[in-house]
């Protein structure tokens, strides 16, 4: 497991690409929204201060109208590789 802290300014563009790692995000602070995208299950949802993620690996997803900085607790499992 590997963890990071992922922080988006108010109004910015996440870029991120899908990972080879299931990740676990945890929202300490912010308002934005967040978008996955698979083939059983498409979510989208407003997202703030508490709130758990749980994106599988390889799976679309970005946070988007990000309304307040956003600051994430992000885990990888397994590790992030490169």
């Amino acid at each position: 497991m590997s963890t990071g802290l992922y922080v988006l300014p108010a109004g910015s563009i996440d870029l991120q690409k899908p990972h080879r790692e299931d990740e676990l995000y945890y929202v300490l602070r912010g308002r934005a929204r967040f978008k996955a995208d698979n083939d059983s299950d498409n979510e989208d949802r407003e997202i703030s201060a508490g709130s758990v993620i749980f994106v599988a690996a390889q799976v679309e997803h970005r946070f988007y109208n990000i309304e307040e900085e956003l600051a994430v607790l992000v885990f990888f499992a397994p590790a992030e590789s490169e």
